[in-house]
């Protein structure tokens, strides 16, 4: 079964190189009432987008402008909401009101790529006039609710209303890092249907967002619970995001397995294979079973009982439970049951981050071009298995340490993410794109800005750039010839900046070593 994709209505699309505030009054005054029923149609918005992705294998520039359009609904306080996906990147946002010949730029206030949620303001604020804000369900719909779908997909240009019934509702990934209930659909969805409210009786429960593509009918909705969480995040006018516990278990079903933890008859929970912090300082162990997060009970196969709803993973309850970044349990550990707190952060580190809509960094030396490798490099081959075993038999750690966690504070890794350019200094070599550099001139590289350093302070006659993994054979340059060539080869090959601003102020921090 495939996963989601994004119902991004894209016109012109190019792929990746390489493969706020809560619910409430506004400033301005208070919200018109809710819309009726008959008024929902009248508040659902189109969101035009032009966007400029970033392209990984010229990091020094973006991807050429791309337009794409999305739904949107009408919120509280002025205020529209519509998918991340839909806005992200975008260099210009326009909204359009149903029936409404008349386009307002709009600017995105608040966006979470995780959670795929992001809120819009308008300069002109006169389109709002004579349209309501849609209310909101306080609660999750019932399996077998009636649902209908509004939006803008695909297929035309008026306002489309497809009708269907809830199936499923279960705690599921949305993105790399990030997870959240989801409510899953027979109604119609389509791309240009992103943003786009699902209505039961006369409240929304949700946001469109995704469907299944192999599938037929089968669309997801972002429930309105999600959104809360969201709206409530982003009302100091920043997104933190969702608290996560980055543990990974195994289900406690087996009899063997329960006899040699010392689990007693009768408790229930999942046993950790890998803890929140592999050091000797973290809270959880390895072979810890937990049965408990807060005072909720976990079964044998890692699920809660939640009001109202079907069985769903613990993973739910952590975002109901934590408070202040920590999250209390109830472990059993060699026998003898105890309480912790451990800690949940919303955005655990990982040694190769998300993009999460910022472009990435890079540094120019010579005909190398070097970049911070991000899950956005790894997710671009994850489509071509045969690649993703190449680089997997080949210690490649863009494939061995896909979701692993930094060895040490700071580490990230260090690729090449570009074909050398042409100059007689590269040649003789064969492409390094993809690899990742282990050490500059036999001292191990801790992230760009450390291999900037690097780069800077050798004092020697040449620097030798080392490869991570196997069949990646090392390149060595002259170091003052290298940095002399730089700045002919970035005008050579239209590259304005040596840098991003980061490494490029660690070049610049003192000037490189004298020859020797």
């Amino acid at each position: 079964m495939r996963s989601p994709f994004p119902l991004l209505l894209v016109t012109a699309v190019l792929a990746l190189a390489s493969a706020g505030r809560s619910a409430g009054a506004d400033a301005a005054g208070a919200d018109p009432p809710p819309a009726p029923v008959a008024a929902i149609e009248n508040s659902v918005v189109k969101v035009f987008a032009t966007l400029r992705q970033p392209d990984l294998g010229k990091p020094w520039t973006k991807q050429p402008p791309a337009t794409a359009t999305g739904s949107g609904v009408i919120i509280d306080g002025k205020r529209i909401l519509t998918n991340a996906h839909v806005v992200l990147y975008a260099s210009q946002v326009e909204v359009q009101a149903h029936e409404s010949g008349e386009k307002f730029a709009a600017t995105v206030e608040s966006i979470a790529p995780g959670i795929d949620l992001a809120v819009l303001r308008l300069d002109d604020e006169t389109l709002f006039d004579g349209r309501s804000a849609v209310k909101r369900s306080a609660r999750l719909p019932a399996i077998k609710d009636t649902v209908m779908a509004y939006g803008y997909p695909t297929g035309g240009t008026t306002l489309s209303i497809t009708k269907g019934i809830v199936s499923r509702v279960e705690f599921a990934g949305y993105g790399y890092a990030t997870g959240g209930l989801r409510i899953q659909v027979d109604a119609a969805i389509n791309p240009g249907n992103s943003g786009g409210p699902a209505i039961a009786g006369e409240e929304m429960i949700g946001l469109a967002f995704s469907r299944l593509e192999s599938a037929q009918n089968i669309g997801y909705i972002i429930p309105t619970e999600e959104i809360e969480i969201f709206l409530a995040d982003v009302a100091d006018g920043r997104y933190d995001g969702k608290p996560r516990l980055a543990i990974t278990v195994e289900k406690l079903e087996n009899q063997a397995l329960r006899d040699s933890l010392g689990v007693p008859k009768g408790t229930t929970g999942v046993v950790v294979t890998e803890p929140d912090d592999p050091g000797p300082n973290s809270v959880l162990r390895r072979w810890d079973v937990i049965t408990k997060i807060g005072t909720t009970p976990i079964d044998d196969q890692g699920r809660i009982a939640v009001e109202g709803m079907p069985r769903v993973s613990f993973h739910y309850e952590v975002q109901r439970v934590a408070a202040d970044g920590t999250l209390p349990l109830t472990i059993v550990r060699d026998g003898a049951e105890r309480e912790v707190r451990v800690h949940c952060p919303a955005r655990p580190a990982l040694v190769l981050p998300e993009l999460m809509g910022d472009y990435p960094e890079y540094f120019v030396f010579g005909p190398l071009v070097f970049t911070t490798a991000t899950a956005e490099h790894a997710a671009s081959v994850e489509g071509n298995s045969r690649v993703v075993a190449m680089l997997a038999a080949l210690g490649n750690p863009l494939a061995t340490r896909r979701a692993a966690r930094p060895a040490f504070p700071g580490e990230r890794l260090v690729m090449i993410c570009a074909p050398l350019f042409p100059h007689r200094l590269s040649r003789g070599y064969d492409s390094p794109s993809g690899r990742v550099v282990a050490t500059i001139n036999k001292e191990p590289v801790k992230n760009l800005e450390h291999l900037v350093e690097l780069l800077r302070d050798a004092d020697g006659e040449f620097v030798v750039v080392e490869f991570a993994g196997r069949a990646a054979p090392p390149l060595v340059f002259p170091r003052r010839e290298t940095i002399a060539a730089t700045e002919e080869i970035l005008t050579d090959n239209g590259v304005r900046a040596q840098g991003s601003p980061g490494p490029l102020a660690v070049w610049n921090e003192k000037p490189p070593a004298a020859a020797p």
